[in-house]
């Protein structure tokens, strides 16, 4: 009986077309703006100084140097998490951006592979590390960050594709990816780069299994499933038979959201309906309430961050944000910003609670409701059901680029330098060579 890794290896043979492509260049290219962006932090700096001292290679690091797949897979995994602008899937409550594109961008450079096999690969990474997390279940999420546990998968998937290993192999590569998950929450309830540690160690570790597997490394066919396996060790509550659901669905990317605003997606949901609200005298606002899911509340309740990440994991100055300034901008995240004496009287003023309906549609649905009490009692109020980004509320494509344009314009990105990565990104459907657009990176 085919275990459930032979399974989805199986599934990854599914027609690949043209859209499909696209809505993978669209991803990579989201990816790429956040990890320029991530790179010239403080947390890039320390991922630029360690990969600065490996050997070199034919790939590039993001912020300077080229070196080995490996390295830069490491390296440039780091960063696209940084700003927490990353792409998400619902369900499975993860980030699979910054872990399948810097490997497969990377090995495909290194391997000479052009577009069309870059983009396979991360249509592939993407299905298995999603379909992996749909199944691991809300206890798992209590206690491990699902990119950190479900990503070597993922990237060992892309790097399987690339690589051209059959079903043998591939199904050993994801064995051993799985054999490595972990990731433990402690780094969410301190002011630590943790965070893009687990992403940098997902991309390398799904790497590193696949090239392994293809010298003839063997491993766990019921890497899932076993007695001994992931579900069992991580997952107390895990639903299996969501590895292999809807068979016939779309490439798990199609399903997976845009991230609009530099804030936890769990902030999201609260942000668009500020938004709603924006333009209310802050004189006028007594009280604000905010209404959301149990992991919304759980992962983001801070009335007095003190910390850039601490700031985009606490819905109080999100939405305070929200409804003063309107979009919320990069610099709203940074010191300046939450330590903005106007802004912390007003995430002063703002109180969370748990809505069972918009609770019980999570994960399939974020949703969240801002209602704001004026001084004279009068009660305004706002209701997103999907954020902005969501399928359901789709980012249309010229603000993916635009998305893409602000973040690497942030950091001093010449604009003619820019566009020529956008053009890059979007004729790799074509054909185009990886390496033409991986040499253009900052």
């Amino acid at each position: 009986m085919p275990s459930l890794t032979e399974d989805l290896v199986a599934l990854l043979h599914r027609p690949i077309a043209r859209a499909d492509r696209e809505r993978a260049a669209l991803h990579l290219l989201d990816w790429i703006g956040c990890a320029v962006a991530g790179a010239a932090s403080e947390t890039g700096g320390v991922f630029r100084a360690h990969a600065a001292r490996q050997p070199a290679g034919a790939a590039r690091i993001i912020g300077g140097g080229m070196a080995r797949a490996r390295d830069a897979a490491f390296a440039n995994g780091a960063f696209g998490n940084v700003l927490e602008m990353d792409d998400v899937h619902r369900e499975a409550i993860l980030h699979p951006g910054p872990v399948i594109a810097p490997t497969a961008l990377a090995l495909a450079t290194e391997r000479g592979a052009d577009g069309v096999a870059l983009l396979d690969a991360i249509l592939r990474g993407y299905e298995a590390e999603i379909r992996i997390g749909r199944a691991m279940g809300p206890a798992h999420y209590r206690q491990f960050h699902p990119t950190a546990s479900c990503g070597p998968f993922g990237a060992a998937a892309a790097a399987a594709s690339l690589l051209g290993l059959d079903d043998s192999a591939t199904v050993w590569a994801l064995g051993n990816a799985g054999t490595q998950a972990g990731g433990v929450w402690q780094c969410r309830s301190e002011p630590v780069m943790t965070k893009q540690l687990h992403t940098a160690r997902a991309a390398v570790m799904g790497l590193e299994a696949a090239l392994l597997a293809a010298d003839g490394l063997t491993g766990p066919r019921e890497i899932l499933e076993g007695a001994f396996g992931v579900f069992a060790g991580l997952a107390p509550d895990a639903r299996p038979h969501r590895v292999l659901a809807e068979p016939d669905a779309p490439w798990m990317v199609h399903a997976t959201s845009f991230k609009p605003w530099p804030a936890c997606r769990h902030c999201h949901a609260s942000i668009d309906a500020a938004l709603e609200l924006h333009g209310i005298p802050l004189r006028d606002i007594a009280a604000v309430e905010v209404a959301s899911y149990g992991d919304a509340i759980a992962f983001c309740d801070r009335v007095t961050p003190e910390s850039v990440v601490q700031s985009k994991f606490s819905l109080q100055h999100a939405v305070a944000v929200a409804l003063r300034d309107g979009p919320p901008p990069l610099a709203a995240f940074t010191p300046a910003g939450y330590q903005d004496a106007e802004l912390a009287a007003l995430r002063a003023r703002v109180t969370l609670r748990q809505d069972q309906a918009l609770h019980d549609a999570y994960p399939l649905r974020y949703g969240a409701a801002v209602t704001v009490t004026l001084a004279d009692g009068r009660k305004r109020q706002a209701i997103v059901q999907d954020a902005l980004g969501d399928p359901e509320n789709p980012l249309p494509q010229a603000r993916i680029l635009d998305k893409a344009r602000m973040l690497m314009a942030s950091v001093g990105v010449p604009a003619a330098r820019i566009e020529a990565i956008i053009a890059a990104t979007l004729a790799l459907p074509d054909g185009a060579p990886a390496a033409a657009l991986d040499t253009l990176l900052p």
